[in-house]
């Protein structure tokens, strides 16, 4: 029988399920091929410490060259830039999070602090903290986050400098603290939601696919079950995912639905459905679906909705 969920152990929930299920998955973030990702730290059930050397690391074909005059986000971790097999997040301690959950927390603490939410507020606590030496130790910089700067060094008004064609999933970290915090005045929680997820994920797609999460994590924190949150939010949002569909994929193991069915990036498009489809599996098990969420590898980290498996009821 399924006890009574109250509206702050759902809130709580959410937010905890966000810092939790990336720090989970922080150590095997970008692993790609699943067999390596065993092999190196076997079925991640617990807090692990990153290592070097990260096998399907990209991190050497990154650049970032900050405008003439501006502080170097990357700071004393531009010298890691370039090189083969490091890992992304190597300085991060067992159960840290990656930068992206770091920022989401900085922005919760700011709506704790002004009791409101506002954009320039935030944009004023982003830019102090990513040009703050010492503020983070991760080394890895979201494309998006060096595009702003980029923008920013040029002059731009910090609210035009975000990417308009933007479609990775990590953008949504930074939009459910506001989703999950203003839930109890649905309408308003998702317009700012999206309208924060502009400031930096730009565009059509991020805007479409932000208003299926909004909606899906609305109706999830009124209570509705998880299949019937996904069928209101993708009727809103008008995207084709059928709930229906995603469940029947359960019969299939994890790394044939998500790396062949769905692909493990960090793309909206795939990612997202992916994620949805784990919620739905283990839904009854929150523990199980961010073990899954990171066995899977990829993006599965700073991004990844793992508010979603806490309410299957």
């Amino acid at each position: 029988m399924s006890r009574s969920i109250s509206s702050i152990d759902r809130v709580s929930g959410a937010l905890l399920g966000m810092f939790i299920g990336d720090a989970l998955a922080m150590p095997v973030h970008w692993y790609y091929n699943t067999e390596t990702l065993i092999n190196d730290y076997g079925t991640v059930r617990d807090y692990q410490c990153p290592r070097n050397p990260h096998p399907d690391s990209i991190l050497w074909r990154s650049s970032y060259t900050p405008p003439p005059g501006t502080a170097d986000i990357r700071h004393d971790q531009a010298q890691y830039w370039g090189k083969r097999d490091i890992h992304y997040h190597q300085f991060l301690r067992s159960g840290e999070n990656t930068l992206n959950l770091q920022l989401a927390r900085e922005l919760l603490l700011l709506l704790q602090g002004d009791g409101r939410y506002s954009a320039q507020a935030w944009l004023d606590k982003l830019i102090e903290f990513m040009t703050s030496p010492g503020s983070h130790k991760d080394t890895y910089i979201e494309e998006y986050l060096r595009h702003f700067f980029i923008n920013l060094g040029k002059g731009n008004e910090p609210s035009l400098c975000g990417r308009m064609d933007e479609k990775h999933i990590g953008g949504f970290s930074l939009m459910l603290p506001l989703t999950i915090v203003f839930s109890k005045s649905p309408a308003y929680a998702k317009e700012i939601s999206l309208q924060h997820l502009a400031l930096t994920h730009g565009g059509s797609t991020m805007k479409q696919w932000g208003e299926l999460i909004s909606v899906t994590l609305l109706n999830l924190l009124q209570g509705q079950s998880l299949y019937q949150s996904i069928t209101a939010g993708a009727s809103q949002s008008a995207l084709d995912i059928d709930a229906q569909i995603l469940q029947t994929l359960s019969d299939y193991p994890d790394s044939i639905v998500v790396g062949k069915h769905f692909s493990s990036a960090c793309y909206v498009e795939q990612s997202i459905p992916a994620t949805l489809y784990l919620a739905l599996k283990y839904q009854d098990s929150p523990e199980e679906a961010m073990i899954a969420n990171t066995m899977c590898g990829g993006d599965n980290a700073a991004g990844e909705l793992f508010w979603v498996p806490f309410w299957g009821h």
